[in-house]
């Protein structure tokens, strides 16, 4: 018997968290060598390992507890990989040199799979003097491009692509350029964007008064709060970008506010984090410790939550010594205060398992006890560990207890810190579980309401026959196994039909008891009022959410997925096994496994001079047909040039790989032309080429057009020639860059791949 309740969750399984040798051969043969080999290594460094291990593995079993995506991977794995999820970088310095120390801080990092966080308000801003060199400052925009750029050639452990945050103070001069930088289509792409907004400025928004945009003692403009604010409305509102971080409210309720200052985030915002900051994270399923789900007795196990949380947390504890660091101060600050972020997932359904539908005050009071709970129970346990392991080094207790957040803290507990320490500076967390949730049988995701409670998706398998797999949620699934076709109840509510203030008030009554920050999408219809939508962020900040992200589907931003509205059905009844409620759109081919190689191909062989190059490169496309379109199957990169021998032979194979798995492979090109050559590109045929494999790109691109594949040279694809629409009026997003689904969602504050759990945010 498969411990896997849905074929999708296997599949991600074996794409993203089975261990395999380095030609893909499986090392884990089962789920259960994958809960064993990360038991094991994260008891190796206990006292009595044999005994945790059991412990720690009891705990995975069945999905119960979910280890961020990372830990999962990488555990037991002994590769140069970081067990932690986010980074927030050091204070980028206001000089040059310290400016490019940061960038390759970064690049380190990045490079073992982290994701990174900065902030860019300490650069001096554009047009300001530069002393010693009788030159203006270009501004931090101007090297956040830097970064951005270093970013697109950094692959990060895995399968996962880096992922940025970027921060700016609602008080830096360039903030105004910062807050649209993005609506220009080519820039930033590797960044999200979010604006530090402080409790003064909320004052002067609510006041319609003047606000002061400065750099050190110097004012350099003033203009009304207001005017600043609905620019900052405006782009998200149009763009989906930035955020809104509230910065003062998380650093007054920092349970380390005596020892540290927070200006930035991790990419998905749920953790807030000072200089070096690291934290690693995983969740606890909450849909799978519902006793009597859909009956009369329906109830959450709170002794077996409390159990699960004690274990977590041990386990978590333990990836702080086990884990690597990409640099040495991130090590140091992981050990001084050993942050961790445990969260959940899956709370959607455990509410539609007690009857409760997501928004309501039922719901939202019960999201809160259970959180609570959670809460008490890791607190606890982290006593616990202090009093084993002694508590984390800058442990001051006088000064722990009166943080913001310890003041609400049950007295039994602060009881027990104070007389004993605490292991963990910070505990909780609710970061974006989208992978992972698929992995545990497409349970909902983190906090968030269930997107969609069923859809298809058709799979192109290796001998070119289709097969048809209907992806169901976790909850609906038990309903029809408990209840047959019996009609969905109406508190079945999905993230397109909740109101916004629904999404905000589930938001805020998990926050009260979430010492860090949670990653959610708080999902707007598109004809929302601006004024209206303005009243969400207000209603975020009035009611203590220490950030906000908004998604209003768009012309800009892409129409989201939506639940079609017809089926065989009437209203409120269950669909049918094998129907179920599809996504128009959502209906595409693409390749679960690369496809065999036909006998013969059509193709062509370019030749590129690069200038200075004693040889040239001779590059050979070739193609397959798929649904009546011509695609890119593979290339053949050569040189007589030994000195091009190893990285033409890995370009070949890579991107040979990426083209057999299908999708939109366009972004290949993207990659390739953004790369550029520190010792200089050249001029070819009239126009500058940043790098030889700049020039190699564009010979691809050049290949793709030719063949209809592209539209044109810096466009995408005319049509994804695996896709197979059912419903060419419905309303889709953008194809998934990594299995051509149109499927992309935005969940947690990432666009995300419901098929094949592929993250914007890495």
């Amino acid at each position: 018997m498969t411990r896997f309740a849905a074929p999708i969750a296997e599949q991600i399984w074996d794409m993203k968290y089975r261990f395999k040798s380095a030609d893909g051969e499986p090392i884990d043969v089962t789920v259960e060598d994958s809960w064993r080999r990360i038991a094991r290594d994260l008891a190796r460094i206990e006292a009595e390992p044999a005994a945790w291990e059991e412990r720690f593995y009891g705990a995975l079993e069945d999905f119960k507890y979910l280890p961020a995506g990372r830990i999962t991977a990488g555990a037991g794995t002994a590769r140069e990989v970081t067990l932690f999820n986010c980074f927030v970088m050091g204070t980028v310095p206001d000089s040059m040199s310290g400016i490019f120390d940061m960038l390759k801080e970064a690049a380190l990092t990045m490079q073992q799979g982290g994701g990174i966080g900065y902030d860019f308000s300490t650069i001096r801003p554009r047009g300001a003097e530069v002393k010693g060199v009788a030159a203006d400052a270009s501004g931090p925009l101007s090297f956040m491009d830097v970064w951005d750029a270093m970013c697109r050639t950094i692959m990060s452990a895995g399968s996962r692509r880096g992922a940025m945050m970027a921060t700016m103070r609602c008080d830096h001069p360039d903030i105004e350029q910062f807050i649209t930088a993005k609506q220009d289509a080519a820039r930033l792409r590797m960044f999200n964007l979010s604006v530090l907004v402080t409790d003064d400025f909320m004052e002067a928004v609510k006041a319609d008064g003047p606000w002061e945009l400065k750099f050190g003692d110097k004012v350099y403009h003033t203009l009304q709060a207001r005017d600043l604010w609905n620019k900052i409305m405006r782009g998200t509102y149009d763009y989906a970008e930035p955020g809104v971080i509230f910065i003062d409210r998380i650093n007054a309720m920092n349970n380390l506010a005596y020892c540290e200052t927070i200006a930035a985030t991790n990419p998905c915002g749920e953790q807030p984090l000072p200089p070096y900051g690291a934290c690693l994270l995983g969740s606890i399923n909450l849909a799978r410790l519902v006793s009597d789900p859909f009956g009369p007795k329906a109830a959450l196990d709170l002794e077996a939550l409390s159990d699960l949380v004690s274990v977590a947390v041990r386990m978590m504890d333990n990836v702080v010594d086990v884990s690597k660091f990409p640099l040495p101060q991130q090590e140091a600050e992981a050990q001084a205060k050993r942050r961790i972020g445990l969260g959940v997932t899956g709370l959607a359904d455990a509410l539609l398992m007690l009857g409760l539908r997501y928004g309501s005050d039922e719901a939202a009071a019960q999201t809160e006890e259970w959180l609570h709970q959670i809460a008490r129970a890791s607190y606890l346990a982290s006593v616990e560990l202090a009093k084993e392991k002694g508590a984390f080094p800058l442990f001051d207790a006088e000064k722990y207890l009166a943080s913001g957040s310890l003041q609400h803290m049950d007295e039994d507990v602060r009881a027990a810190i104070a007389e004993h320490g605490i292991r963990n500076a910070l505990l909780t967390s609710i970061a974006p579980t989208g992978t992972i949730s698929l992995y545990a049988g497409n349970v909902s995701s983190g906090i968030e309401p269930v997107f969609a409670y069923a859809y298809t998706r058709k799979v192109l398998q290796k001998d070119g026959s289709r097969t048809e797999e209907e992806v169901v949620d976790y909850a609906v699934q038990m309903w029809r196994d408990l209840k047959g076709d019996a009609p969905l109840p109406e508190y079945f509510v999905n993230a397109q039909t909740l109101a916004p203030t629904d999404h905000v008030k589930m938001q805020a009554a998990a926050q009260k008891w979430i010492d860090s920050s949670i990653s959610k999408t708080i999902n707007c219809p598109e004809d929302i009022s601006f004024d209206a939508f303005k009243d969400v962020y207000m209603q975020a900040y009035e009611t203590g959410c220490k950030g906000c992200t908004t998604y209003r589907p768009n012309d800009v931003t892409g129409s989201v997925l939506s639940v079609s509205e017809k089926s065989d059905t009437a209203p409120g009844e269950a669909p049918a096994k094998g129907a179920g409620v599809t996504e128009p759109g959502a209906e595409v081919v693409y390749m679960s496994e690369p496809l065999d190689r036909p006998q013969s191909l059509e193709g062509h062989t370019y030749k590129l001079k690069w200038p200075d190059s004693e040889h040239a490169i001779y590059i050979t496309l070739n193609d397959i047909v798929i649904a009546g379109r011509r695609r890119p199957f593979e290339v053949f990169i050569n040189s007589k040039n030994m000195e091009h021998y190893a990285w033409t032979v890995a370009l070949t194979r890579m991107i040979s790989a990426v083209f057999r798995r299908g999708g939109d492979v366009s972004f290949v090109v993207e990659e390739l032309k953004a790369v550029f050559d520190p010792r200089g590109g050249a001029w070819v045929q009239g126009k500058y080429i940043p790098s030889m494999l700049a020039a190699i790109g564009g010979v691809i691109e050049r290949h793709m057009v030719t063949t209809g594949f592209l539209e044109g040279e810096g466009m995408g694809l005319k049509s994804d020639p695996q896709a197979e629409v059912v419903n060419l009026d419905a309303p889709r997003g953008k194809a998934c860059p990594s299995c051509g689904q149109y499927d992309m969602r935005m969940i947690e504050g990432c666009m995300t791949c419901a098929s094949c759990g592929y993250s914007k945010c890495g």
